[in-house]
């Protein structure tokens, strides 16, 4: 049995939220074991929140940067470790060169990209067998072609009454008992991931009426498209866009009563701490990355050229996310929300 394992963590923010289910499945097999995470700078915080986890060790390459020398040193710095096993989560060759370099005896992943030049302990991914990512993820901390367990562990953050108020008095907040709506209009894949503005903008004004409170989550990146929401609601929004830390995030967004995201990071934050979750897919696919919560309501659309992955629409239309209209998020949100 393994005593101590690394676990080369995706880039993605919300792939790294489902790579939980790995760790809390290795962890409820193998009580003892210690798990370390290498994880790119802005995922990296996440792990702070996952006990299964006991050191995150940063990535210090970007998403696509190859860098042969960082790889290597980094590697031959963790030789002192004395890992057991490596499991590499991403596919590509690249990311399995550190635990080869770090001289980890065991290294496992899944086939492609020559990576048995890398990687000892290969396995074939059947997708028809493992069709969501967390299965995919599951699956190379098992045996090869041992079952997975009838039921998943699903990633659960962890928030506590302590970082939710000192976040609130970062901001300098209380609590109160009006619900909170939190809105994460944003999409790090691209324009075609998010559903309009205006149409954000329509569901905040009808749960302002209601009494509601509504938050805005998002990175920078998502500034222009939170301002076009309060402009449309006369400011009447908390905008957080690209003031928060990531774990500010998390504990934000636990202390919301309802969350209404596109297929998104923060979307699978908002699962991983429980929340009833409105999620919405355009050219993405729930079969593949679905919000892990069971509170979690997905509305996509059924169109021909749905989905097509793109990071823009191929057709310019974008009828996937204009023809999901703001009546169906807040007929939705009603029906999981009826206690406020």
């Amino acid at each position: 049995m393994n005593n101590k394992i690394l676990i080369v963590g995706p880039a993605w923010v919300g792939d790294m939220v489902m790579a939980q289910s790995l760790f809390k499945l290795l962890k409820q097999r193998h009580p003892q074991l210690l798990i370390d995470v290498l994880a790119p700078a802005w995922s990296l915080p996440l792990l702070e929140r996952m006990p299964e986890v006991t050191i995150g060790i940063v990535m210090p390459l970007g998403h696509g940067q190859l860098d042969l020398k960082v790889r290597y040193n980094l590697g031959k710095s963790l030789r002192a470790a004395q890992y057991d096993q490596a499991i590499v989560l991403p596919n590509s060759f690249k990311s399995a060169l550190i635990p080869y370099w770090a001289n980890i005896p065991r290294r496992t992943g899944w086939r492609g990209e020559a990576r048995w030049l890398v990687l000892n302990d290969l396995r074939k991914l059947n997708k028809k067998q493992y069709p969501l990512m967390i299965e995919q993820f599951m699956a190379l901390g098992l045996s090869d072609g041992e079952a997975l367990p009838a039921d998943y562990p699903l990633p659960e953050l962890i928030s506590t009454a302590k970082t939710q108020d000192s976040v609130l008095a970062k901001y300098q907040m209380q609590r109160h008992e009006r619900p909170v709506l939190a809105l994460c209009p944003g999409a790090e894949f691209g324009p075609a991931k998010r559903w309009p503005e205006n149409y954000y903008a329509q569901v905040a004004n009808a749960k302002i009426a209601e009494g509601w409170d509504i938050w805005l989550l998002g990175s920078p990146k998502d500034a222009v498209v939170s301002e076009s929401i309060m402009q449309e609601t006369q400011q009447k929004c908390i905008n957080f866009t690209g003031r928060t830390s990531l774990v500010e995030a998390v504990d934000l967004l636990s202390l919301s009563s309802a969350v209404v995201s596109n297929d998104s990071g923060l979307m699978h934050i908002a699962a991983a701490v429980r929340k009833p979750l409105v999620a919405l897919y355009g050219p993405t696919s729930p079969a593949f990355t679905p919000p892990l919560h069971k509170q979690a309501k997905i509305l996509q659309l059924s169109l021909d050229c749905q989905p097509c992955f793109q990071r823009e629409c191929p057709l310019v239309h974008h009828r996937c996310m204009r023809e999901l209209h703001p009546q169906q998020v807040l007929t939705a949100l009603s029906e999981m929300t009826c206690v406020f």
